[in-house]
Parts: C-alpha cells; structure tokens; sequence
C-alpha cells in the first residue's frame, strides 16, 4: 500500500480553524497588542536611561517593585518620572537628543565660532525650559544661546549672523553646516526635521500627463517653477525626468528664503548660493520660480520672508504631529522616522498630538505623558 503524503498526514493532525467568538474577523497585531502587560519596573529602567542617561537606583527601582498594589507602583512610577525630567541630567539629556534630532553640534574645530553648535542648545533650551516648541520656528531672538555642561545652565544670545532672526531657520550653524547648491540642502533639512518626510512634500490627487516618461505629481501647476524654457539655467521641467519637477515644486518655492545666507551662514540682501555649473555662478530668483510666482510654503500657503515662513510652518498640523513622531519613536527606541521610515501612524499618537497643542505646545510636558501612557508602560 503506498504511503500518504507527509504533508496530508501533517494536515489531519491540525486542529480546524475556529472562528472568532463573536463571529467576526480580529487583526493579529491587534491581539498581540492587547496582550501586552503593564511592567513599570521594566519601564522605569528605559525611562531613567532616555531621561537622565543612567540606570535607576536602588532605591527607585525598590520604590516601584515593592509597592504593594498596581495603583501604588503606577504612583511611585509617574513620581520618579518627574523626577527624571525635573533634574539636572535631564538638560544634559536634551542636549544629546537635540543634538541628533538637528543633526549638527560637537564641534571639532575649536578655532570655529561657537555659535556653530548653538542651534541644538537653543532646541534643548526650549525643550527644557518648557516653552513653545514652536520657538524653533518662530522666536525673534536668544536662537544663539551657550550651555555649561558643569552646570547645566543656559546663558541666552543672540546669533548676529545679519538680517533678522527667525527659529532655527535664520540660524548661521545650520546654514554653514548644510550649505550648497541653490540652498537645497537647507531647505531639505527643513523639510525632514519638521515635517518628518522626504521630498516631495505634497502629492496631487491625481497625476497630470506632461508628455513625459512619468506623470506629473505636484500640486503646484508643473509650470510654476523654472526652466530653461521660461528663463532658468536649471531645467527643472525636463520631462525626461518629470521625478524631478515632483520634489522640486515645493523645494523652488522655499529655497529663495534660504539663498541668502553665504557658506559662513552670514545674511547678504543679494543671493549667494551658486548654481552646479562652471564657474558656479550666484543662483537668481529666475532659477527658481518663473516671473510672476511667488514663494510658498505648501501649496496655496504663500510666503515673503523667513517670519512668514515660520508663521505658515507653525500654523501647519504637521509640523506638530512630527514632533510628537520624533518623541514617540525616541522613547520607544525606533529608527529615525525619515531615514528609517519609522513613520507612527497618527491614531497612535492622535490624543498626544491633541494634548501637546492644546497644551502650549511644550515637549517636556509631551514627555511626560509619552512615558507615562499606556503604550510606554507595557510590554
């Protein structure tokens, strides 16, 4: 008699499937969350690492594990948390981080103004001090601040780099440190810290054919930026490569407001970026947008100068859902959301976003929620 498959002998053995008990289909990553047990001494072992660099003490962690019921440990846990961020190494903490978050800071040449590394200061100085986050974007002086590491303190200043201040986004450090070709550079790292994406920055409804190898995407009119056709040096319409139009519809509405600050990061009322051709000449407003188009932040957001465009940044949702992302990947130890496409879906943060605009828009007191809610403290 010949043998039955291995496979069907396998399959007799398995148990039939079973339907959910209340008749309808549940999602697998759903159970697996609802499995999920608070431990708040395994929390407060990352939270005292995230918030402070070091372990918990003896006594912290006795003061959770020996607490005599779970309302009891949930209490000594959120009290040390505020410790946590309540102490001096916290502000160490949020120099590190805000180091990583802008990517500058750590200055190797001392002979370099110390300016330089000044923009992660004033982030961490925002941060701890409890003020607005949108100071990053917005604030009309002390952007330049110095830090004592022995003492944890911040002296306010101002960065004097020319022309007037706004955030982070007239800073010299950060324009000497992305300096290059048509301000570019500049207007993707404000792209990427902000708004938490990659260019393109917005995606229309539905493509547009432009007699190209690809459709075009933009929602801004694909003619409205430059081209050689239209009086640029740079053919940003080229329809052999429509992928580029796509991301350069936003970045040519931005980047004017960005090429005037020099390699240094000093402001010159002319353009001084160059164009990436021989001789690298001074880029012109016709390289960018043709006559007549004005600069914008999105799509039917019209800007004039940096104020406005920090004004039209603060005002967008998004800029506020991204820093709430960066903190919730940060205490839950994720990828970066842009590099490693560590994107939070936004029902999962939807209530903190809620909290932190109602709230002022302060990110030390995001902090604390984010690493007392729910989702922090199981496992």
């Amino acid at each position: 008699m010949k043998a039955a498959p291995l496979f069907l002998l396998v399959a007799a053995c398995m148990p039939d499937p079973q339907p959910p008990p209340n008749g309808t289909p549940t999602d697998e990553w759903d159970d697996k969350l609802a499995e999920r047990e608070v431990d708040y001494s395994s929390a407060l072992r990352i939270a005292a690492l995230r918030l402070t660099g070091e372990l918990p003490t003896l006594t912290d962690i006795e003061s959770v594990y020996l607490a005599p019921d779970e309302a009891s440990k949930r209490t000594a846990y959120m009290e040390l948390v505020r410790r946590y961020i309540d102490s001096p190494k916290y502000v160490r903490q949020m120099v590190a981080l805000a180091k990583d978050v802008l990517r500058m800071g750590d200055n190797p040449d001392p002979q370099r103004p110390p300016e330089l590394d000044s923009a992660p200061l004033f982030m961490a100085q925002v941060i701890t001090e409890n003020r607005s986050y949108l100071d990053l974007l917005t604030a009309t002086s002390g952007t330049c601040p110095t830090y004592d590491a022995t003492t944890n303190k911040f002296t306010a200043g101002d960065c004097n780099n020319g022309g007037t201040t706004t955030g982070l986004l007239t800073h010299p450090g950060m324009h000497e440190h992305f300096f290059g070709n048509l301000a570019f550079r500049r207007v993707r790292w404000v792209q990427e810290t902000f708004a938490c994406t990659a260019f393109p920055a917005e995606i229309a409804e539905a493509p547009i054919d432009v007699q190209g190898a690809t459709p075009y995407t933009g929602k801004f009119p694909f003619t409205s930026i430059a081209g050689t056709a239209n009086g640029g040096k740079v053919n940003f319409l080229s329809t052999d490569s429509v992928i580029c139009a796509n991301c350069h519809s936003n970045m040519n509405h931005i980047a004017p407001l960005f090429a005037h600050y020099d390699q240094g990061g000093t402001y010159s009322a002319n353009f001084v970026v160059p164009l990436p051709l021989p001789g690298e000449p001074a880029v012109a407003m016709s390289d960018y947008l043709p006559t007549g188009e004005g600069m914008a932040w999105r799509f039917g957001v019209p800007v004039t100068d940096m104020a406005s465009l920090g004004r039209a940044m603060a005002a967008d949702k998004y800029i506020a859902e991204c820093a709430i992302d960066r903190l919730w990947n940060w205490a839950m130890g994720k990828a970066d959301i842009v590099d490693g496409g560590a994107k939070v879906p936004t029902a999962t943060i939807e209530a903190e976003i809620i909290a932190f605009q109602a709230g002022g828009y302060k990110l030390r007191d995001a902090m604390y929620r984010v690493f007392t809610s729910d989702d922090f403290v199981k496992f």
